[in-house]
């Protein structure tokens, strides 16, 4: 814009009012990430209870110490995630277009390693669960800042941030009792990032992959689903659990990837 752009000094001669207005105007796809965040939160709010008690099972396949550390695998594993928390960190320092929620992504995954590796010590400790999932909400809130502001707008991607930062911590300290928040932050959260990576990419964005992390993310689940099945087939070496960090580790690389040096010599 110029000084003497009509356009600018239109706006420039607006009443406050106006402007608040116009600034509020939403458009087609904010609309519609209002309905989707709605539902989520009805869900959260009104599905029947699913207690805690009856859902923690707390058996891990490899339950092996090395160094003095108990259940090495599942607790060393979580190093992935400090290691591309720092990454992403330090690649978050040259870039001035980093997309909403970038560095709470990264935060997120650093404080994931600290609360997952506290759990993996003594997991038959349920109320350690807490710490592990605290992390876990902070890297996904990030997460769902990120693909809403390369979606969306940027508005969008701050207000999702803001929004899922609370209800995640939120539900990971009650699910300590009641799941169902928890289940639907997890799982609704991740159906919302599988609409926004099949929505084109508004201008001005940079282009993380958000496909690309989902990806990671569902394999890092199938992981999840059974702790004996690789932990046998590879003679004891590695369980699916391990596995499952360090595929969860790598669903950052995408978003560092985007972030890399783009110059051209």
């Amino acid at each position: 814009m110029y000084p003497d752009d009509p356009a600018q000094t239109t706006v420039a001669k607006l009443p406050s009012t106006a402007r608040c207005i116009a600034f509020g105007a939403l458009h087609a796809r904010e609309k519609y990430l209002i309905c989707a965040l709605v539902v989520l939160a009805l869900a959260a709010i009104l599905a029947p209870a699913m207690p805690a008690a009856g859902w923690h099972i707390p058996h891990f396949v490899d339950g092996r110490a090395w160094l003095g550390v108990p259940n090495a695998g599942d607790v060393l594993s979580n190093l992935a995630f400090l290691a591309m928390g720092v990454w992403g960190s330090e690649r978050l320092r040259s870039r001035h277009d980093a997309p909403v929620g970038a560095s709470w992504f990264f935060v997120g995954l650093i404080l994931t390693c600290l609360g997952s590796g506290f759990y993996h010590l003594d997991p038959d400790v349920s109320q350690r669960l807490v710490a592990d999932r605290l992390g876990m909400a902070v890297a996904f809130a990030g997460f769902l800042g990120i693909a809403t502001g390369e979606r969306v707008s940027v508005r969008a991607g701050e207000a999702v941030l803001v929004l899922m930062m609370i209800a995640g911590l939120l539900a990971a300290w009650v699910a300590r009792d009641n799941l169902t928040p928890w289940v639907v932050v997890q799982f609704g959260g991740m159906a919302l990032a599988v609409g926004l990576a099949l929505t084109r990419q508004r201008p001005g964005a940079i282009g993380v992959p958000i496909g690309g992390v989902i990806v990671f993310y569902v394999l890092a689940k199938l992981f999840e689903l059974g702790d004996v099945i690789v932990f046998e087939a590879t003679g004891h070496m590695v369980s699916d659990h391990t596995l499952k960090h360090l595929a969860a580790a790598l669903a950052a690389w995408p978003v560092i990837w985007a972030l890399r040096d783009r110059k051209v010599d």
